[in-house]
């Protein structure tokens, strides 16, 4: 991964370990402060208009970031990968972070499904340059039927953690939720964006739009960053 100022991401590929090469794009503003190695969600690739839009706000807010597929994705594939497959894509995104971006200070997480592979995967191989994780909206249990099985690795993971949640987010449910962030210790943040749902979509009487929505995880991933 050669170093990318301008306007516009740049695409290049990673190799994944028994699971050929997927796509990457790296979008580093002149401004960066800090690297976000970001995710995807399970039923959307890296150029989802969601991922597109947080990219180009977190540009703004001084954020790089370096999206990536998973290889059922970059496939045409409906269905994940299996665990083993989608953590050996996380690390291999980390690894060429932190080999092509040594200069930036470096978090790593996403959306949905890639924000909890991400975490699953620092629970099991930390790299010592990793600085925190971000979860645009932690998939706590399937939709509708709470549980808290997904959060039991959490405890391993050891780094801060940032966590943005909605209000109607039907995979994670607040009250299950902030039990979890605040045994975590205090390096765990729960930001939460009211109205919002889990893709982010916020109601009228919220006194927001959806684009403001989107600058304030943004602006709050930027602020989260510096402080680390």
């Amino acid at each position: 991964m050669s170093r990318h100022t301008g306007d516009d991401p740049r695409e290049f590929s990673l190799s994944i370990p028994g699971a050929g090469e997927v796509s990457a794009l790296l979008l580093r503003p002149a401004t960066a402060h800090a690297l976000f190695v970001l995710a995807h969600g399970a039923g959307a690739g890296m150029r989802h208009p969601f991922l597109e839009s947080l990219s180009r706000e977190l540009a703004v807010a001084g954020v790089a970031t370096l999206r990536y597929q998973f290889p059922y994705m970059e496939q045409g594939r409906s269905v994940p990968d299996r665990p083993k497959v989608l953590t050996a894509t996380v690390h291999a995104a980390i690894r060429t972070a932190i080999d092509g971006a040594p200069d930036l200070p470096l978090i790593a997480g996403g959306k949905s499904m890639g924000g909890r592979m991400t975490s699953l995967a620092a629970s099991e191989q930390r790299p010592k340059e990793l600085r925190g994780l971000a979860f645009v909206g932690f998939p706590l249990h399937p939709p509708n039927k709470p549980g808290t099985e997904r959060a039991k690795h959490l405890n391993s993971v050891g780094l801060p953690m940032l966590f943005l949640q909605g209000t109607r987010d039907s995979l994670a449910r607040l009250e299950l939720l902030r039990p979890i962030c605040a045994a975590l210790g205090p390096a765990v943040t729960l930001h939460i964006v009211d109205t919002a749902d889990h893709s982010f979509h916020v109601l009228k009487r919220s006194g927001k739009t959806d684009a403001a929505a989107l600058t304030e995880l943004a602006q709050t991933i930027s602020s989260w960053a510096k402080n680390l």
